[in-house]
C-alpha cells in the first residue's frame, strides 16, 4: 500500500482510464499519419490526444452520465507485454502479435501527451493496467468514493459493484451489474467463473474446450462457482461436457488465476495525486506544437487560452461540445424570416437537406436544416408523415409546407454574397436545382477535405468529424434503425429527426472553420477552386439531366444474352462430361482440378481451389475448352445481371431517364466514380458489351455526341518522364502503339504484324499502372520470361520512364505524397510500411496518381468550363455522362456539328493556360442516335 493515506473521501467521483486500449483504439481508427517536419508516425499520439481531449471536457458536463462530475482523473497504462501473470502460465498472451513497428515510438509520446494535458500518468513494471485499475477502484471504493472505469474491456467487469461502473467512450454507454449480466448471463461477482471456464483466444487462457461463455454462465448459476463445479463435475449428465471438466480441471484452476485481476498491488501513486488539475495552456501547447497537431492547437486555444490554467469545462467557444439540445425545431414561417436576416447579416449558412431517398432527381424533401454560428442551429420540418401517413407525432401537424418554407429560403440560398456551406453540396443542390433554386456561391466541406488529405482518410461527414473536433455524430441508424425495418426519413418522428438533422449543419459549420484556413496555409487553394469546388454543380446538373435508356433494347439484349449462354452451358456441360452449377466455385473447381485434373491449380487461404478469371484464362489460353466455356458463361452473366435486367429497373418513373450518382471525392486520383448504376464499367472490349451502349439513346430531334481524349494517359507519361520518341510521335499523330512496337522490336511501321502491336499496346498501358511480368505474361498469353524480356526491352528503349518511376518513388518516400501537374497532392501512408505487399502497392499508387490523376485534372476541368462555353455560342446542348475519359453529350440534331466543335475544342484546351503540356491532347468526337453509333 502506498505510505500515506488516499486523499479520497464519500463524496468523490474517480475516473480511471484505460489508456492501454485508448492507445490501439487511436492507432487502428485513424490513417497513418507522420509529422510533417521528420517523418514520426504520430497517428495513434493525434487520436490519443483528442481522444483524452474530448473525454475531459465531456466529463465536465453535468449530461455525460447521472453521476457528479469528476473529482479525481488518471490514465492507466500496460508497463510492457509481461507481467506476474507470465510467470503463473508461460503461454499468457503467446499469441498476441508485436505491437506494430510505426506504433512502437508512439507509446511514450502518448504518455507525454497525457501528462501535457496535466492529467496523472501511471504504469507499474510487472502488472498490467488492469490490475492497477482494479487497486484504485477498490481504494475509492473502501473510501466512500465512486469509480468510473473508462473502458469496454470485458476482463474490467468483474470490479463493477454498487460504486464502480465502467463507461465505453465510442458507443457513450455506461456499463453496470445489468450490463454486466447482458453480457456475461452473471453476475460481476461471477465474471472470474465463468472466464475461467470459456477461456480466452485472445489472450491465450486456456479454459475448458468445448464451454463458451452462455454454458458457462449456466454452469456457474448451477453449482455456484468453479471449485465446486469441478469438485461436482461427475453430476454433469452431458458426457463430452463432463469429461472435459474433469481432464481440463487444471486448466479451469490456472484460468481463474489469470483472469482474476489483482486489488491489492502496492503503488507508489496515492489517489489523492490523481485529482483533477487546472490545465496549463503553455505546457498542452507545447507539446501539441511539437507535435505539429494543428487542428487541436485550435480547439486547445479556444478551451484553454493561450497563457494561463484554464479548467475544462462544458462550453469550449466555436470548437466546445456539439449539444444537440441545444437545437431548434422551426414551425412559423416569422421564426424561419428571422433566422434567414441573421444568416443574411453574417455572410454565411450552412445547409443540409432531408429526405425520403438518396436519388435527387426524385426525393421528397422531408425538411431543412440551417446554422450560422458553432451551436447555433435549426431544423425546419417540411413532409413528416411516410406516403401521407400521419405519424404518432403531435408536432406533425404543425409543419410548413414546403412551396412556403422554399419561398423564404431561396433568396438567401442564391444570394451572391452569402457563403452556403454543404457536405456533398452536389446532392443538395440537384434537389433545389429540381426546385428551381439554383444554389450559390457554395463552399463543400467534402470537397475541402479531398483536395487536402486525399490518400490519408475518408471524407464522410462523420469521419471527418470524429478527426477534426473530436465528435460522434449521431448515426442514422440510432434515429431510423437498420435492415428490412430501416425507417425513412419521413418516418421518423419530428423531435427526433431535428437533433439528427440540425447537428448535420452545425458539424459542417464547425468542419468549415477548422478545414478552410488549411487551404491557404498548405498551398491548396487552387486546387480546390479550379478543380473541386466548381465540380459540384456541374454534376448535379449532369445527374439532374439522366439520360435516356431503350427498355426494349435492353429486353431483347437480355433474351439474346440468355439464349448464348444456353450455349456455353451446354458446351461446358460436354467438357466436363456432367452437369453443374456454372455459378458454383465449388463445383467448378472440384471439376477442373480433381475430375479433370487441370495444371496450374491454386488454394484459397480456406483450402479451397480458386476459380478466379486470370487462372481460368491461363487454362483457357492453353487450348481447355472447359474454362473457356465458364469465362464465356460469366462474361454474359454479369452483363445481363449488371446491365440488361438491371438497367430497366433504373429508369426513373418519372422522367424515363438513368440517373447515375456520381462520387466526387471516392478515388485517391482525382477520377469520378459512377453508382446506382455505375456507367462507367460498361464493359467496351468485347461485342456485347459494346452492345449494351446501343440502348443509350437520344430524344427525338436529338442525338448523342461522345467526346473522347486519345490515350490521354500515354500523352501525360510522355510530357511528365520527357520521353523524346513518344512526345515526337505524338506531335506527328503516329500511331503510339505502332510506334513503341517499332522501337522495341525494330521492325518498320509499314506492314506491322497486328500481334507485335498488341504487344506494344499492352506494355504502353500496363507500364502505367506497374505491370509485373506475370500479369503482362497473362495479358499476352506468353511465357513469363518472355514478358520480363519485353519489359526489360521497353525500359531500355525509354529509360526516361524509369528514371521517372524512381524518382517519383523517393520523392514519395521523402514528402509522403505526390502530384499531379496541376498540384492535386494524393498522400501514400504506406510508402514505408514494412509489409511488402502494402509498400509495393504504394510504390504503383505513387506512380501512376500523378499521371492518372492529371487526366482527371483535365477532363474536370473541360467540364466545369462547358457549360459556359456552350452557352456563350448558344447551343442547347446538355452534358449528360463522364466515362473515365470521355463526356456523352445531348444535342439537337441541327446544333450537333457545331456543339461537336465546340466540345473538342474545349477538351484540347483544357490543360491551359495553368499548363503547357509538351504533348498535344486529341479528341475523337463521334454523333448517332445512341450511344454506340457515337461511340
Amino acid at each position: 500500500m502506498p505510505s500515506k493515506p488516499d486523499a479520497i473521501a464519500k463524496g468523490d467521483r474517480l475516473f480511471l482510464v484505460d489508456g492501454s486500449a485508448y492507445i490501439f483504439r487511436a492507432y487502428h481508427a485513424l490513417p497513418p499519419l507522420t509529422r510533417k517536419s521528420d517523418g514520426l508516425p504520430i497517428g495513434a499520439v493525434s487520436g490519443f490526444s483528442n481522444m483524452l481531449f474530448k473525454l475531459l471536457a465531456d466529463s465536465r458536463d453535468d449530461d455525460f452520465t447521472d453521476l457528479p462530475m469528476p473529482t479525481h482523473f488518471a490514465v492507466i497504462f500496460d508497463h510492457s507485454a509481461y507481467s506476474f501473470r507470465n510467470d503463473l502460465y508461460a503461454d499468457y498472451k503467446a499469441n498476441r502479435p508485436e505491437p506494430p513497428e510505426d506504433l512502437r515510438p508512439q507509446f511514450p509520446l502518448v504518455r507525454e501527451a497525457t501528462r501535457a494535458f496535466s492529467v496523472a500518468c501511471v504504469e507499474m513494471e510487472g502488472f498490467e493496467a488492469d490490475d492497477l485499475i482494479a487497486t484504485y477502484a477498490r481504494r475509492a471504493e473502501e473510501a466512500g468514493a465512486e469509480t468510473v472505469i473508462i473502458s469496454s474491456d470485458k476482463d474490467l467487469m468483474q470490479l463493477v459493484s454498487d460504486r464502480i461502473v465502467m463507461y465505453d467512450p465510442m458507443k457513450q454507454k455506461r456499463i453496470d451489474a445489468d450490463g454486466v449480466r447482458e453480457k456475461f448471463g452473471v453476475g460481476p461477482d461471477k465474471v472470474v467463473d465463468v472466464q475461467a471456464l470459456a477461456g480466452d483466444s485472445v489472450d491465450n487462457v486456456p479454459g475448458v474446450p468445448g464451454i463458451g461463455v452462455k454454458t458457462a454462465a449456466q454452469l456457474i448459476e448451477d453449482y455456484g462457482d468453479v471449485e465446486t463445479l469441478l469438485e461436482r463435475a461427475e453430476e454433469i449428465k452431458q458426457k463430452k461436457r463432463r469429461e472435459n471438466l474433469i481432464e481440463f480441471a487444471d486448466d479451469a484452476r490456472i484460468s481463474k488465476q489469470l483472469v482474476t485481476l489483482k486489488d491489492d498491488v502496492e503503488t507508489e501513486e496515492n489517489l489523492g495525486d490523481f485529482r483533477l488539475k487546472e490545465v496549463e495552456p503553455t505546457g498542452l501547447l507545447d507539446f501539441i506544437d511539437a507535435m505539429e497537431f494543428n487542428t487541436l492547437r485550435r480547439r486547445a486555444v479556444s478551451a484553454f487560452g493561450e497563457g494561463e490554467s484554464a479548467a475544462i469545462g462544458p462550453a469550449a467557444a466555436a470548437n466546445g461540445p456539439v449539444e444537440a439540445g441545444a437545437y431548434e425545431t422551426v414551425y412559423d414561417p416569422v421564426r424561419l424570416r428571422e433566422i434567414v436576416d441573421i444568416c443574411t447579416a453574417r455572410g454565411v449558412v450552412a445547409f443540409d437537406t432531408e429526405t425520403n431517398s438518396l436519388r435527387p432527381v426524385s426525393a421528397k424533401l422531408v425538411g431543412l436544416c440551417l446554422a450560422w454560428g458553432a451551436g447555433e442551429a435549426c431544423y425546419v420540418p417540411l413532409g413528416h408523415g411516410g406516403d401521407g401517413l400521419a405519424l404518432d407525432d403531435k408536432n406533425a401537424g404543425r409543419q410548413m409546407a414546403e412551396d412556403d418554407a422554399l419561398a423564404i429560403v431561396k433568396p438567401l440560398l442564391e444570394d451572391p454574397s452569402v457563403l452556403k456551406i454543404a457536405q456533398n453540396a452536389k446532392f443538395d443542390m440537384g434537389l433545389f436545382l429540381r426546385r428551381d433554386i439554383r444554389v450559390a456561391p457554395v463552399d463543400d466541406t467534402m470537397l475541402i477535405s479531398y483536395a487536402l488529405d486525399c490518400g490519408v482518410h475518408g471524407h464522410g461527414m462523420d469521419e471527418l468529424s470524429e478527426l477534426h473536433l473530436g465528435h460522434k455524430p449521431i448515426a442514422f441508424s440510432e434515429i431510423a434503425g437498420t435492415g428490412k425495418k430501416q425507417k425513412t426519413f419521413d418516418e421518423i418522428p419530428i423531435d427526433e429527426a431535428s437533433k439528427y438533422a440540425a447537428e448535420d449543419a452545425d458539424v459542417t459549420l464547425r468542419l468549415h472553420q477548422v478545414l478552410k484556413p488549411r487551404l491557404s496555409a498548405e498551398g491548396m487553394r487552387t486546387v480546390y477552386e479550379t478543380l473541386e469546388r466548381p465540380m459540384a454543380a456541374v454534376i448535379a446538373g449532369m445527374e439532374m439531366a439522366g439520360v435516356k435508356v431503350d427498355a426494349s433494347v435492353l429486353r431483347r439484349l437480355s433474351g439474346e444474352f440468355a439464349q448464348k449462354m444456353g450455349g456455353y452451358e451446354a458446351a461446358a456441360y460436354e467438357a466436363a462430361g456432367r452437369e453443374f452449377n456454372m455459378g458454383s466455385p465449388k463445383q467448378i473447381s472440384e471439376i477442373l482440378f480433381s475430375d479433370l485434373g487441370l495444371p496450374g491449380g491454386k488454394k484459397t487461404a480456406k483450402g479451397a481451389w480458386s476459380t478466379k478469371a486470370d487462372i481460368l484464362e491461363q487454362l483457357a489460353a492453353e487450348g481447355h475448352a472447359l474454362p473457356r466455356a465458364i469465362l464465356d458463361w460469366r462474361g454474359l452473366s454479369k452483363l445481363k445481371s449488371t446491365y440488361t435486367d438491371a438497367l430497366v429497373e433504373d429508369i426513373c418513373q418519372e422522367t424515363g431517364r438513368v440517373h447515375t450518382s456520381y462520387s466526387l471525392a471516392a478515388t485517391t486520383t482525382g477520377r469520378l466514380s459512377s453508382n446506382d448504376p455505375n456507367l462507367q464499367n460498361i464493359p467496351i472490349r468485347t461485342e456485347d458489351g459494346r452492345r449494351i451502349r446501343d440502348a443509350f439513346i437520344a430524344e427525338e430531334g436529338n442525338v448523342l455526341i461522345s467526346a473522347d481524349y486519345s490515350q490521354i494517359e500515354l500523352r501525360i507519361l510522355a510530357h511528365v518522364a520527357e520521353i523524346e520518341p513518344m512526345r515526337q510521335a505524338f506531335a506527328d499523330d503516329l500511331d503510339i502503339h505502332a510506334m513503341t512496337a517499332s522501337e522495341m522490336f525494330d521492325t518498320p511501321i509499314e506492314g506491322m504484324d497486328p500481334m507485335v502491336r498488341r504487344q506494344a499496346k499492352a506494355i504502353n498501358f500496363g507500364i502505367i499502372y506497374g505491370i509485373s511480368a506475370f500479369g503482362l505474361a497473362n495479358n499476352l498469353g506468353i511465357p513469363r520470361g518472355e514478358a520480363q524480356d519485353y519489359i526489360h526491352a521497353y525500359f531500355e528503349k525509354f529509360p526516361g520512364i524509369r528514371k521517372y518511376m524512381d524518382e517519383t518513388k523517393a520523392y514519395a518516400r521523402e514528402h509522403g505524397h505526390v502530384s499531379t501537374i496541376f498540384g492535386r497532392k494524393t498522400h501514400t501512408p504506406k510508402i514505408k510500411a514494412s509489409n511488402q505487399a502494402e509498400r509495393g502497392y504504394a510504390e504503383r499508387q505513387a506512380i501512376n496518381a500523378p499521371i492518372q490523376g492529371a487526366a482527371a485534372d483535365i477532363i474536370r476541368r473541360a467540364m466545369i468550363r462547358m457549360p459556359d462555353a456552350l452557352e456563350a455560342k448558344k447551343l442547347s446542348a446538355k452534358m449528360l455522362l463522364q466515362v473515365h475519359d470521355e463526356l456523352i453529350f445531348e444535342a439537337p440534331e441541327d446544333e450537333a456539328e457545331e456543339t461537336c466543335a465546340v466540345v473538342s475544342d474545349v477538351m484540347s484546351g483544357a490543360a491551359g493556360p495553368a499548363v503547357e503540356i509538351s504533348v498535344p491532347l486529341k479528341v475523337e468526337a463521334g454523333v448517332g442516335a445512341n450511344w454506340g453509333e457515337a461511340h
